[in-house]
């Protein structure tokens, strides 16, 4: 798929379906998975089923920890036991629609603060969820 002129292999394409939006369903095509969301910005909702912002959380804590122990290598500096967490606020702008914010932690035990941080900025360069915020994601929509 052509993106601002360079030629790009696909990997993998993940697919999901959602029913009844923030307060509905999400599942694979093939049902592997099926997940009920939960929301907190509805008073009357009564399942405590996960929010899509807790759902990017995960997957975004997973790539980014890919990306950490990759540009750790990378460096020289291969990390063991680390940990990697993402916070995601879901935000209301002041055009009346919706962002999201992502604060992300991680925990190499064993290096110094500076050593941590420019580990994460090499991770956030290659990170494709990194790439997907700053605006590096092509988007086609289709009606189906």
């Amino acid at each position: 798929m052509p993106t601002r002129g360079i030629i790009m292999n696909t990997l993998y394409t993940a697919e999901a379906i959602s029913k009844g939006g923030r307060s509905g369903t999400i599942q694979a095509p093939d049902r592997l998975w099926y997940v009920t969301l939960g929301n907190p910005l509805e008073k009357s909702s009564e399942t405590g089923g996960p929010t899509p912002e807790l759902l990017f959380a995960g997957a975004y804590s997973a790539c980014f920890h890919s990306a950490l122990s990759n540009a750790a290598k990378k460096l020289g500096t291969p990390v063991g036991d680390s940990t990697v967490r993402a916070r995601v606020s879901l935000i209301e702008d002041d055009q009346g629609g919706y962002r999201i914010a992502v604060e992300m932690h991680a925990l190499l035990p064993g290096f110094d603060h500076t050593q941590v941080k420019r580990i994460m900025e090499e991770a956030h360069k290659t990170c494709p969820y990194s790439k997907a915020l700053r605006g590096d994601t092509s988007v086609t929509l289709e009606a189906d």
